[in-house]
């Protein structure tokens, strides 16, 4: 049985909800900065679903199983982490799993402006969604997905900059 009650601000809330949050994007590849996220949200939250996005307009250079293996594989020791791909509005995707709050870290203030946008767009769809934004940990805000594709695509080693033994890949050239 769920006990609900009412807070002045806000609507019922049971006591016994489960905080899931989506981190969604696109990793690719997924990197140290975005396990640094992952690991300080579960603090705040009971699950976090990281939610790997299809864009049909992008071309990945990371297949899309492979970053999903290697993202489950960083995550095995921690039950409360789930890796899922989806493609449809984030909104409709963290609606579908019972994501009350969208998980995504700030590297800087470029970030700040680019992300406050998404989640207006998103809170007029999801009304019942929130944007929780983490500051990204000083050592990782160097560290982008773009910059460690290109480091990759000419031959320069980017194990110390990813949360997995990176494997030959089998690229998608963009």
């Amino acid at each position: 049985m769920l006990f609900r009650f009412s807070l002045r601000f806000g609507g019922p809330i049971s006591l016994f909800m489960k905080r899931i949050a989506l981190f969604p994007g696109s990793f690719d590849p997924f990197t140290k900065g975005h396990e640094d996220i992952v690991l300080r949200g579960l603090k705040l939250f009971d699950e976090i679903v990281i939610g790997i996005g299809r864009n049909a307009n992008k071309a990945r250079y990371f297949p899309l199983e492979q970053m999903t293996r290697l993202i489950e594989g960083a995550f095995r020791n921690e039950p409360a982490v789930r890796v899922i791909t989806y493609d449809d509005l984030t909104a409709h995707f963290a609606r579908e799993l019972g994501a009350r709050f969208l998980l995504r870290g700030l590297r800087n203030t470029t970030d700040f402006e680019y992300e406050n946008g998404i989640s207006q767009v998103n809170r007029y769809v999801y009304e019942d969604v929130e944007t929780v934004f983490l500051i990204t940990s000083p050592h990782l805000a160097p560290i982008s997905s773009s910059i460690i594709r290109d480091l990759h695509r000419y031959g320069q080693a980017i194990d110390e900059f990813v949360p997995y033994p990176m494997e030959e890949p089998v690229r998608t050239e963009v």
